[in-house]
């Protein structure tokens, strides 16, 4: 097989079968390789579901490097010399350093080795696409989500300062302590107040810092909503850009054909 028809199987949403195969043999290696996670104790079902998975990372890393030229255009060498420092290369490749830990004590570093299965999560993002729709939005309404992050730090610092002062003297009911201890605590109460969380472990005791709370709290839901509107929106508007160029692909497709009475 040539490079070009391996990149269109291992490439997601190439739109053949056997790209959809692939794609759910991944997702499926993810899951298994992700699964055990979920539990404290130790089975031995477990060290095959990490071989498995394993084995189709390292396929997959293989092909994609095999396959670097023609995913990035370049003629030459150069292109394969780059790809394994590429965001997602690195991420394939700490995917699978936890099986090798498993295999030999060698590698072993204590609680590193499962904290590093959590990256094989990231790998969903390449062939679940939803999930890369919502990364695409992301990188294209990037400045906009950028400055609204701004304005919520912004206000997030404003309101933790107002607060801090305003309950310089409070007393926590429950604690008999000082209610803001240090400024972190502060910032902390506002994060929780914009994003309604609202755990009660940190709570204003007077009418002025209970004010300030309300404020804080109406204010923080038209800040949080911002980000939600606009990738909602783009998500919206990318769907219906791959629906229209997939809809353009299949027109040229069928565009070589004439029918005559």
């Amino acid at each position: 097989m040539t490079r070009e028809k391996i990149y269109n199987i291992i490439e997601p949403r190439i739109g053949n079968r056997f790209s959809r195969l692939y794609d759910i043999i991944m997702l499926t290696a993810i899951a298994i390789g992700i699964f055990p996670l979920m539990f404290r104790s130790h089975h031995k079902i477990f060290v095959y579901f990490d071989i498995i998975s394993c084995i189709c990372f390292v396929i997959d890393y293989i092909l994609r490097w095999v396959t670097a030229g023609v995913r990035s255009g370049k003629k030459g060498w150069k292109a394969y010399v780059i790809y394994p420092f590429t965001p997602m290369a690195i991420i394939d490749l700490l995917s699978i350093l936890p099986t090798i830990s498993l295999l030999s004590p060698t590698f072993k570093i204590a609680r590193v080795s499962r904290l590093l299965r959590i990256l094989r999560v990231l790998k969903a993002f390449r062939y679940y696409e939803p999930l890369e729709i919502i990364l695409a939005v992301v990188k294209k309404q990037s400045k906009i989500l950028l400055t609204v992050l701004s304005l919520a730090l912004f206000y997030i610092f404003i309101t933790a300062l107002i607060m801090f002062n305003a309950e310089e003297s409070a007393i926590h009911p429950e604690t008999g302590e000082i209610l803001f201890n240090d400024f972190f605590d502060a910032f902390y109460w506002s994060v929780c107040t914009l994003t309604t969380v609202g755990y009660g472990d940190i709570y204003p005791t007077s009418d002025t810092g209970r004010v300030i709370s309300i404020i804080s709290s109406i204010v923080g839901i038209a800040i949080i909503a911002l980000p939600s509107g606009i990738i909602t929106a783009g998500y919206i508007e990318e769907l219906k850009s791959r629906k229209d160029e997939t809809a353009d692909k299949n027109d040229t497709s069928d565009g070589g054909t004439d029918y005559h009475i």
